[in-house]
């Protein structure tokens, strides 16, 4: 015999351990955890296996890294960050995001083409890797000492097509 009443769904107050596993790890997937994650043990690995001693250059980098070098070479800070709210799939993607001053950023996201955002993201994956960023807290990293002084070598005219896909905007807009 069917049950007449439809089971209740369990109340948030009685969740088992399973359900608080499932429920940190879809936040955290909503964060971005686990490229965020991947970022930072890059970062740190290169801290281990690269330390700053070693001249290392702009050589072998993508433009993308090389403009992301550039964007940063003033302050140094550097984010990684979605936008969860927005309504279009390609415009809630992880992008780098620069401080080019304490009022200006630059956001290297492009929703119209996805493939730009991506390649923003796999530009700055090379600077984790070559040990010229290091990750802080979150989605909060920065240049490297040698960072900035492999960002301060790189001739800004040369990457300017790739400044320009990035969108700046103040503390305000």
């Amino acid at each position: 015999m069917d049950d007449p009443e439809p089971k209740s769904a369990r109340s948030v107050k009685n969740l088992n351990p399973v359900d608080h596993y499932l429920h940190g790890s879809w936040e955290a997937l909503g964060a971005g955890a686990p490229i965020l994650v991947a970022l930072a043990q890059l970062c740190s690995q290169a801290m281990v296996d690269h330390p700053a001693a070693n001249a290392q250059t702009a050589e072998g980098l993508s433009p993308e890294a090389l403009a992301i070098l550039v964007a940063a070479r003033n302050r140094g800070v550097i984010e990684i960050k979605a936008v969860n709210t927005a309504f279009d799939p390609a415009a809630r993607m992880l992008a780098v995001y620069v401080e080019l001053s304490d009022t200006q950023t630059i956001a290297f996201r492009d929703p119209g083409d996805p493939e730009v955002t991506v390649s923003f993201l796999e530009g700055f994956r090379q600077l984790c890797r070559a040990g010229l960023v290091m990750h802080h807290i979150h989605r909060d990293f920065s240049l490297t000492h040698l960072g900035f002084r492999v960002a301060r070598d790189i001739d800004s005219e040369k990457v300017q097509p790739w400044l320009d896909k990035g969108t700046e905007f103040g503390l305000h807009d």
